[in-house]
């Protein structure tokens, strides 16, 4: 199957009062068409500003994209004008922030924030635009949608609302959909069915995603592959089923051991991964993950371990990755 997204060697750089955070450091992955990847990782890793840096939305003037490639359908994004790279946003590649609340416009209502993407990449009239919103609404599943086109942002649950932006991306048919944190601050009845949502409208459209989370419970249920990073680095790369059955790095194992397992006593202890996550402004040399982990070795400390093959289709940035058990 044919790559519809290629990120290679992507790096992007904060600049601060305090100096520069290498946000993404290298970053590497593909999505093939039709597939779900998940970007996983604790806060702070990188995940969204990756995103971010796909969709050349990166803050400016403190966030730069120093380097790298990011080839969307055989065509460098990096290299596109803003004019041309404003034409694929929302029309070929499609991003549902974090947050609802803040992305909705909170003065304009549903139906204009739905009809206005059709009416900048579209040539339809606002009847039709108003006929395509309404076919929207209906199929993230809210009720009465007439009525709710005219309300805005604030009369919704976050429920609803983070649907209304499911909504907003699928208004074009994208072909791919970047979702950061989808499911944040819902309860995990919501969450799931969002996340259904999600993975039928995929099917159905024949949509990838890009799921970014730190919730290895989504990652289990919806991706087809995973990418784990730490410290700005895809740290390891494999099939979601070949990432729980045989985690080739310190860091995934971690975050494996400190959730809850159905299959583990009642009474079993979580093993939290020791250590707090790193100061991006004074990374450790050598591995990132050194000071917090059980399997390093001399050689940890000097040299930063490459993200190279282990087994077929699993990748592994750790010195160390043939032992690990």
């Amino acid at each position: 199957m044919a790559d519809l997204l290629e990120v290679r060697d992507l790096r992007t750089y904060l600049y601060t009062t305090q100096g520069v955070v290498k946000a993404v450091d290298g970053v590497s992955f593909n999505v093939r068409e039709g597939e779900t990847v998940a970007l996983v990782g604790e806060s702070g890793c990188g995940k969204t500003m990756s995103a971010l840096s796909i969709m050349r939305l990166t803050p400016r003037p403190q966030a730069s994209i120093e380097g790298g490639e990011i080839y969307f359908q055989g065509r460098d994004l990096l290299k596109l004008g803003d004019e041309e790279m404003r034409r694929i946003r929302g029309a070929e590649i499609a991003m549902v922030f974090q947050e609802p609340m803040t992305s909705l416009n909170p003065v304009l209502t549903i139906g204009r924030q739905l009809t206005e993407t059709l009416e900048a990449h579209a040539s339809v009239s606002k009847e039709e635009a108003r006929a395509r919103a309404l076919e929207l609404l209906r199929l993230v599943g809210i009720a009465d949608p007439e009525h709710r086109l005219g309300e805005y942002p604030h009369q919704f649950s976050g429920g609803m609302r983070q649907r209304v932006m499911i909504a907003i991306a699928l208004t074009c048919r994208p072909k791919l959909i970047l979702a950061d944190e989808p499911t944040t601050a819902l309860d995990v009845t919501i969450q799931a069915q969002l996340l259904e949502l999600m993975r039928n409208l995929s099917r159905q459209f024949g949509v990838a995603l890009v799921i970014i989370t730190h919730n290895l419970g989504v990652v289990a249920r919806y991706a087809d592959r995973v990418n784990v990073m730490y410290a700005g680095k895809v740290i390891e790369s494999a099939t979601a089923a070949e990432i729980y059955r045989n985690p080739r790095h310190p860091y995934t194992i971690g975050l494996l051991r400190s959730v809850p397992r159905l299959d583990q006593p009642r009474k079993a202890k979580l093993e939290p991964i020791d250590g707090q996550p790193p100061d991006l402004w004074n990374l450790p040399p050598g591995c990132s993950f050194r000071p917090r982990c059980r399997f390093a070795v001399e050689k940890c400390a000097h040299e930063t371990p490459p993200l190279r093959q282990i087994e077929d289709g699993h990748r592994s940035a750790c010195w160390v990755a043939e032992s690990l058990k």
